[in-house]
């Protein structure tokens, strides 16, 4: 049962992992290695602990990756997810398991039948979104087919979002995860299917296009659809039915204020300004706003179509952005600009407390009569570095990574888990770790 364990990455969804698995060491005989090109980084996650090794590691650098890979058992990838299969062509080739929480993408899927001839255990989407969802989702599908029940609609909606009892800015909201990838979120054209009827939202309508979703004991949130939730009619074994959606939540008043912020070009990360490092955030401002008379504030209100002294432009006040201050920042594309103006003023202060909330509704046709089954899950951080996002994306892989050195898992090859043996007993350990899952059935 003992075993090497490779955590490649040190960054903030790793604290918990990494605590589980040093946690673990001990009764199952684990060494854990934590790998990061910042040295200080992976040996503050280690704290000293005698069963863990902090080394250095340029993930492209061939020799030194393939060298670590070969001396462990299991290897945990949370390095950006376009490397993950350079490492996975390496676990091929040492023969090694491989855990990672991104999404699987099609040359890892490639990877399967390599895996299974050499029974390695390849599981991707092992985190929160994707990970938990799709847990949480299969076991509530499997117990409504159980009692024989059709389904005929799913919906499921997740927010990284910040507790109530730190939420002290007006956007509601801090950063708990890749600053890049929220300021990016959205891009590209979401699309879910309606009573049969594809839908497409386009980037610029995105976040116009939101719903109301309640959460026991957090109250109302925002919703707005996110990617292609078509991809889950087959991982999830719902290939007939007429409405499928998921979305992202995120607290009343912030979509729209995002939807400014698309609208005035501030997301655009494909045109870098030569100058930037000159100007201040409120030429800036003016160089994208329309040009006419009265300030630019009042003719960027005017250009998305919001009242100047509304929520919208207090928003978009406090972030600084018409403030005389330069952006110090050379030839910087407007999304990196708004990347590292945010990365200050969503920054999470050491006593802050995140907040991870999730619903599944599945609508199901049983005797005559149409239920809907709903599912709430719940999580709050326990300061700036236990954060929900970390314990949710870091402690499912590493219980995953105990299913596989106990040899708990039998399914080789390529997967996502959306398999019994896997979502059963990581459901039930995160219960154990803070995580709170109710649900209900009503009749509609």
């Amino acid at each position: 049962m003992s075993a090497s364990i490779l955590i490649i990455g040190a960054g903030r969804s790793s604290t918990a992992l990494i605590n589980y698995c040093l946690e673990k060491s001990e009764s199952l005989g684990w060494t854990v290695t934590v790998a990061d090109a910042d040295p200080a980084a992976a040996m503050a996650k280690i704290k000293n602990h005698p069963r863990g090794n902090a080394v250095w590691l340029d993930v492209l650098k061939v020799n030194d990756r393939r060298e670590l890979i070969g001396r462990a058992d299991i290897v945990v990838s949370l390095l950006p997810a376009h490397l993950h299969i350079e490492v996975a062509h390496d676990c091929i080739r040492l023969k090694k398991h491989l855990v990672t929480a991104s999404y699987v993408s099609h040359e890892l899927f490639r990877l399967g039948d390599e895996a299974r001839n050499r029974d390695l255990i390849f599981m991707g989407e092992m985190g929160l979104d994707p990970g938990i969802d799709h847990m949480t989702a299969m076991q509530r599908l499997n117990v409504i087919r159980e009692k024989g029940g059709n389904i005929t609609a799913f919906r499921s909606y997740t927010g990284g979002l910040i507790a109530p009892e730190s939420n002290n800015n007006p956007w509601g909201y801090k950063f708990t995860w890749n600053p890049r990838n929220v300021v990016l979120a959205g891009q590209g054209t979401a699309q879910y299917l309606h009573n049969n009827k594809l839908k497409f939202l386009p980037y610029q309508r995105l976040f116009k296009r939101t719903w109301e979703i309640e959460i026991p004991g957090f109250g109302k949130f925002e919703a707005y659809a996110n990617r292609d939730s078509l991809l889950y009619r087959k991982q999830y074994g719902l290939h007939t039915i007429p409405t499928i959606l998921r979305g992202t939540l995120r607290y009343p008043g912030f979509a729209a204020a995002w939807d400014a912020l698309v609208e005035i070009g501030l997301t655009d990360a494909d045109f870098p300004i030569l100058d930037s490092v000159e100007i201040t955030y409120h030429e800036l401002m003016e160089a994208l706003a329309p040009s006419g008379t009265g300030s630019v504030k009042d003719r960027i209100a005017s250009m998305i179509g919001v009242p100047p002294d509304g929520e919208v432009m207090k928003r978009l006040a406090w972030l600084g952005l018409f403030t005389k201050k330069k952006i110090q920042l050379r030839d910087a594309t407007p999304a990196l600009i708004l990347e590292n103006l945010l990365l200050d003023k969503w920054k999470l202060s050491p006593e802050d407390k995140d907040l991870i909330v999730m619903q599944h509704q599945i609508d199901y046709e049983l005797g005559g009569k149409t239920y809907r089954d709903i599912s709430n899950l719940t999580m709050i951080g326990q300061g700036a570095t236990e954060t929900a996002m970390s314990r949710l994306v870091g402690l499912p892989m590493g219980i995953f990574v105990r299913l596989i050195s106990q040899e708990k898992i039998k399914s080789t090859g390529v997967h996502i888990p959306t398999m019994k043996e896997v979502y059963e007993p990581v459901l039930k350990e995160m219960r154990e770790y803070g995580m709170n899952l109710t649900h209900e059935t009503v009749e509609i």
